[in-house]
């Protein structure tokens, strides 16, 4: 019994939306709505005049749903082994703990536990910008965000290899600029870690205008850095653009049916036919 209650609340926390409307589906849907609600609110609390008519309720809210989310938390980690990844009572829940999704479930209660303890100011007013992680939680209901985080899965070698060459990059183009520059503007381009800031702006075409080349081959650097910014920026985008193409053409090519029989979900794949 204490095995199939454990294992029914693992499948009613797992589950994700699908076409069947049972109790998991509005549990999770209710979970939704409660994290949207936290996240609207920490929006709305920041506006001095809500905060001051509203502080106490507020404050209510917040209580009340870091205690859903705390037993939430706690019920996955108690549920977690009937998982095959998490299968070791001990050392299952751990690295549940250690997960991704186990350390966002618990930043999002962290905060409120923490601030009871703290007594310096500053320090709770940072703690709670940590509430905001709650809407990270949204990935785990919603089909568009976890295709996302499934595509930079997928492509994670490419995107830290694109990534590394613009760094590579941008730490010669700051270094050369510096170079050019410094003996004309010292004061503005003072070492190349100051440096590194304008060659971020001129590889992503922003231009604050704090910092830019005044002598004509400084011009000149700077303007075919600028339109190479946009072609190499360009990389993690097509990276990213061939994994959802990819993703897509995988889920068309294998639906999910039911059998009108046994009323069991399978794949179909495109070799079945029709």
């Amino acid at each position: 019994m204490y095995t199939s209650l454990r294992k029914k609340t693992n499948d009613i926390l797992e589950i994700k939306f699908s076409h069947k409307r049972g109790f998991s589906f509005y549990f999770n849907l209710a979970l939704s709505l409660l994290i949207f609600l936290n996240t609207l609110a920490i929006i709305v609390h920041t506006l001095p005049e809500v905060k001051a008519s509203y502080g106490y309720a507020f404050r209510q809210f917040e209580v009340f749903s870091v205690v859903i989310f705390s037993i939430e938390y706690l019920l996955r980690v108690w549920s977690c082994i009937e998982r095959p990844e998490y299968k070791h009572p001990f050392l299952g829940r751990l690295k549940f703990i250690f997960s991704p999704w186990g350390i966002i479930d618990f930043l999002a209660i962290f905060p409120f536990y923490a601030s009871l303890l703290a007594l310096d100011l500053s320090f709770i007013r940072t703690l709670r910008l940590l509430r905001i992680v709650r809407l990270f939680r949204f990935s785990r209901y919603f089909k568009a965000l976890r295709v996302i985080q499934t595509v930079v899965q997928d492509k994670k070698e490419e995107l830290v290899l694109s990534f590394s060459f613009i760094l590579f990059l941008l730490l010669i183009t700051s270094s050369i600029v510096f170079y050019i520059e410094n003996p004309a503007q010292p004061d503005v381009y003072r070492s190349i870690p100051d440096s590194l800031w304008w060659g971020v702006n001129a590889m992503t075409t922003v231009g604050y205008g704090d910092m830019h080349p005044i002598t004509p081959l400084g011009k000149l650097f700077g303007g075919l850095l600028a339109i190479a910014g946009v072609a190499f920026f360009a990389l993690p985008t097509g990276i990213l653009a061939s994994g959802f193409a990819e993703l897509i053409r995988k889920g068309k090519a294998h639906k999910i049916v039911t059998c009108p029989h046994c009323k069991k979900d399978f794949k179909l794949t495109k070799k079945h036919g029709h």
